[in-house]
């Protein structure tokens, strides 16, 4: 298997207004013309984002943060595969934690105790609908799978991870897979700045290239991109890069701006 293109995917979660969006595309634009090696830049913006990142996406892909596994028909609030192509989404992001369920569990943050933290409840067979049809419409998924800070203290990460996986790709074929990416966030990491240890971050990631291989083949296990999502930044992505089965970052309040996120796609283009 020949060198896997490092990804730097930035994560705007619910932030920046159009007019932020069209400015930060023209700086990224900018700044693309500067770097040079081979990188993948995927901008994951919000629903109301994605047509002025798309005018202005000369170096990126654009991505969607979530999608619904039906067309169309009486869902209210929620945004089709073909209403995100249509703006000019090229991928989509399905299972982030929290779409799952904020952080893992809502009841940690005090504005989604209680029942208004099931307001974010994909489960794992929501996430393969998701995924399944985003694939149909021509979308590339990036499935994110990760375990939170209580499975992780009981020892289930490498369990949590193999199931994960397992039902988000059912039915999945190995070409698509080859061709997608997966993003390990540790669901204890995410917003936190405490990133997951290298040597460990990596260990997970080759558990997810096991899996991949488990439930395919070994060529597809080794083309797939898997990328680490829990607090990277310019401070700690040298050290994660270089690693065996990281193919590059998810990357949340460090890709808010593009000064931050610059240094992210410069260590993923050298890597």
């Amino acid at each position: 298997m020949g060198k896997r293109v490092a990804v730097a995917a930035a994560n705007w979660k619910m932030n920046k207004t159009v007019a932020e969006a069209k400015a930060y595309m023209t700086e990224l634009a900018g700044v693309m013309q500067g770097v040079s090696g081979e990188v993948e830049v995927v901008v994951f913006a919000p629903f109301l984002a994605l047509r002025a990142v798309a005018k202005h996406a000369d170096a990126a892909r654009v991505g969607a943060q979530d999608c619904f596994w039906h067309d169309s028909g009486a869902f209210t609030g929620e945004v089709s595969v073909p209403m995100l192509v249509d703006v000019g989404c090229t991928d989509v992001l399905v299972g982030h934690s929290e779409r799952r369920r904020r952080f893992g569990v809502p009841e940690q943050k005090a504005e989604m105790a209680g029942e208004v933290g099931s307001v974010f409840g994909d489960n794992d067979a929501s996430v393969n609908q998701k995924l399944l049809a985003g694939v149909r419409g021509g979308l590339r998924p990036c499935l994110c799978v990760g375990e939170s800070e209580d499975e992780r203290k009981r020892g289930e990460t490498d369990a949590v991870i193999e199931a994960q996986l397992r039902r988000g790709l059912a039915e999945v074929d190995a070409a698509t897979v080859a061709a997608m990416l997966i993003a390990y966030e540790p669901v204890w990491s995410i917003g936190t700045g405490i990133a997951c240890e290298p040597p460990e971050a990596n260990r997970v990631s080759g558990l997810v290239r096991a899996a991949v291989a488990a439930l395919t083949d070994a060529p597809t296990a080794d083309a797939v991109r898997i990328i680490y999502g829990g607090s990277m930044s310019p401070k700690n992505v040298a050290d994660l890069l270089p690693l065996e089965h990281i193919d590059g970052g998810l990357v949340g309040g460090a890709s808010l701006k593009v000064e931050t996120f610059e240094p992210i796609i410069r260590a993923c283009a050298c890597s």
